[in-house]
Order: C-alpha cells, then structure tokens, then sequence
C-alpha cells in the first residue's frame, strides 16, 4: 500500500508518518514512563500516598516533573491513594499479609515476646496530629512511638523503629490491625530485616486489639479531652510527657500488682540477673 494513499485514508501528512518512524516513541513518553515507574513504586511501598506526595517524593529522587503531570499521569495509572473518596464504591480493609498469632491473649511471659501497635488521632486548630505506639504485653509499657501530622506507612515504621532500638528485640510478635500502614512494604521489609513476626486481627474487631485500644483511651481522658489543643506541637509535647512521666512511672496498674510499668521491669530485671 502506498505511504501517500495510506496517509490521506488516515488523516494524516506524510512528514509526520516519516517523523514517527524515525523516532516511534518520543522523549516525553520515555520520561512519562519512567515517572510512572517511580511512582508505582512509591505507591506500592506507601499506598495511602496520593499524587502530591508522590509528587515531593519523586523530587527527591531527582525527578523534575509538576504536581499536574503527575497528577495526569497518576491518574492516566489509576495511581490513588487509599483514603481518596471514590463514589459508588465501599471500600473494605485489604487482606491480612500476616495470621493472627495473638488470639487475643494479651499476656506475656517476659519482656519482648509480644508487641501491640496501633494509631490514634486527634485534632488541633491546625489540623490532625496522628500517633503511632507500640506497647509491651509483659509489662505495659510504651516501648516505642512515632508523632506525625500525616498518617502513612513511615509513621508506623518510625515507632517500630524506636522500639527496636530502644529493644534490640529478635523474634517478637508484633500484634496490629489491617491498616494499610501495616501492610507496606517499609513496614514489612523492617519486621524481616530484624527478625520481627507479624500479626493481624479481623477486620472491624476491635477485642482483637483491646489492650492496645485500652491504652488510647487512657491518653483520650488523661490528655486529648482535657481541653482545645491551639497547635501540633503543644499536642506532641503534652503526649511525650504523659507517657513518659505519667503513664510510664506514676500510674499504678492492678495486673502488674499495683506496680507502674518501669517498676514492673525493673523488678523482672534485677530477678533475671540474680
């Protein structure tokens, strides 16, 4: 078939069909694909991430690229974040990466032998600040946690990461829910990386958590509802002290003998060594 009957048929001019087989794919398209790639894996490893902070995530991996062609690309990919509103549709809690090792039983024999995490949140005049802590089931205590005004997979990671090395823990199950903070990849990569077990609940129970959410009540009546917090930094402060003063070293609790959670390891410590 001759290029000049072809191209009239199609529509289109000669010098633009010879344009295209010299260079089939064009410059633009091969910087949209690697963006793309980038952005499927920020968005694989973080998937309540939308296009924006891919967008900051992207630039500081070198990437130069807009907040719109990011977006257009995101969406060319359907690239959303798991908290974007979309109509006409339930969403439902993913599947569990891990099986659920604690049943409920939230007691435990020695220190590190079995974590509890979850995230709470609150609000302030400047917007919501989020909390992420991990609890010891032997003693109580608060061993790590992060304080961050954005809810993604690195707020989690960031108060495993305190706990372990606050710990220096190895085989530990670490008990949560199905968020998708504890489903990422950062999150999971970091339990094998420090031979950490991880461990899921059912969707919608909360008695599979309890003990942990036992925990966020006490800091919503001894803190969050005390008053209106104005800033996330007066809220941070007030949260950092309660657990580190008050929870930690002043409040009693029945189940470790009306001992404090500090008092309690301490004791546990010192019979260790002897």
């Amino acid at each position: 078939m001759p290029v000049a009957v072809t191209c009239r048929v199609l529509g289109i001019s000669r010098q633009a069909f010879y344009q295209w087989l010299r260079a089939p794919v064009s410059q633009r398209d091969w910087d949209d694909a690697h963006l793309i790639d980038a952005a499927l894996e920020i968005h694989a490893d973080d998937p309540a991430d939308g296009y924006r902070f891919i967008a900051d995530e992207l630039a500081q991996r070198g990437f130069s690229a807009s907040e719109n062609r990011v977006w257009r690309l995101c969406s060319m990919r359907k690239i959303f974040s798991l908290h974007a509103k979309k109509k006409g549709r339930n969403p439902k809690a993913g599947p569990p990466v891990h099986d659920d090792l604690v049943d409920r039983d939230f007691t435990a024999t020695a220190p590190n032998v079995k974590w509890l995490t979850d995230i709470t949140e609150h609000s302030t005049s400047e917007g919501k600040l989020y909390l992420c802590a991990v609890k010891d089931c032997y003693s109580n205590r608060i061993v790590g946690y992060s304080i961050s005004p954005r809810m993604r997979s690195s707020l989690a990671v960031a108060a495993l990461r305190n706990a372990i090395a606050l710990r220096n823990p190895h085989g530990v199950i670490v008990h949560s829910d199905r968020g998708s903070q504890f489903r990422s990849k950062s999150y999971r990569r970091l339990l094998r990386h420090h031979g950490l077990t991880g461990s899921m609940g059912r969707v919608g129970a909360c008695g599979d958590n309890a003990a942990m959410e036992s925990f966020f009540s006490l800091l919503q009546k001894n803190i969050l509802d005390t008053r209106a917090w104005k800033t996330r930094e007066e809220l941070r402060l007030a949260i950092v002290s309660w657990i580190e003063t008050k929870y930690h070293r002043k409040r009693r609790q029945r189940r470790l003998g009306k001992l404090t959670p500090v008092e309690f390891e301490t004791i546990y410590t010192t019979a260790a060594a002897a």
